[in-house]
């Protein structure tokens, strides 16, 4: 059944699961893959795959990548495929001015878009979470697809094939502004064709690529934090020694 495009419009005015207390979409919260090497380097391969055919990362560069384990030789082997040499930033060779003719808008560099999205609804790793998880099909659309975290959305829904086609159901209630007038309302998503990845796997691969991203926003992170505890655990230290210094000075001076 098509939805008249008002309609359509209307969704990402209502949630994916549950309603945010300030109204709109409420995210999912990103799983936490931070500490799980495997996870980030299939990530790095999804991203790789995925997102850098029309995305840029200009402020990561590949050999960066040691440092989720991965070594030079399987940097080379599974993430260069256009002649890119390792000490290269992330670009895509996608020139600005097709990207624009083809989608209306030159797709964002996706660096940092982790750190950007952040919210009052939650981290920029929970929006992208919820974005990757709800395209739909829409025929109105140029690209045939639509978000539910982002009406109109200009990006194609490039992850398609391993979570299959989708479409969104709606339901009719009470419309709470005017008595006895009822209004559709969103009621979930129905699988139209399946994709190469049960709902679970697919789940799991956006995790992985999400929390690619979450690092990538920021490689340092896990050494900042140690740093951090380093640092705090000294100026425990020395405000102790200090207060005792300034006890034993006072004593002599009484």
């Amino acid at each position: 059944m098509n939805f008249p495009k008002k309609l359509l419009a209307m969704l990402a005015l209502v949630p994916a699961l549950a309603l945010a207390n300030e109204g709109g979409v409420a995210l999912d919260k990103a799983p936490d893959r931070s500490n799980n090497m495997a996870a980030l380097q299939n990530g790095a391969k999804l991203f790789v795959n995925y997102c850098l055919n029309c995305h840029n990362a200009s402020s990561m560069r590949y050999n960066r990548l040691k440092d989720l384990g991965l070594t030079e030789d399987q940097i080379k082997a599974n993430l260069l495929f256009t002649g890119e040499k390792v000490g290269e930033m992330m670009t895509t060779t996608m020139q600005a001015k097709d990207a624009k003719a083809w989608f209306g808008v030159v797709p964002p560099d996706l660096s940092v878009i982790a750190r950007a999205k952040a919210s009052n609804a939650g981290s920029g790793a929970d929006y992208l979470y919820t974005y990757l998880r709800t395209f739909y099909k829409d025929d109105t659309r140029p690209t045939g697809w639509n978000n539910l975290v982002l009406n109109n959305a200009a990006m194609p829904h490039v992850l398609w094939e391993l979570q299959g086609e989708q479409k969104v159901k709606m339901k009719e209630v009470p419309d709470p502004h005017e008595a006895g007038k009822m209004t559709h309302q969103f009621d979930g998503f129905e699988q139209i064709t399946p994709g190469k990845l049960s709902k679970i796997d697919y789940d799991n691969a956006v995790g992985d690529l999400v929390g690619y991203m979450e690092w990538m926003a920021e490689p340092a992170a896990a050494t900042r934090k140690k740093l951090g505890v380093v640092v705090v655990m000294f100026m425990a230290l020395f405000a102790f020694l200090a207060w005792r210094l300034n006890a034993s000075f006072w004593k002599e001076v009484k």
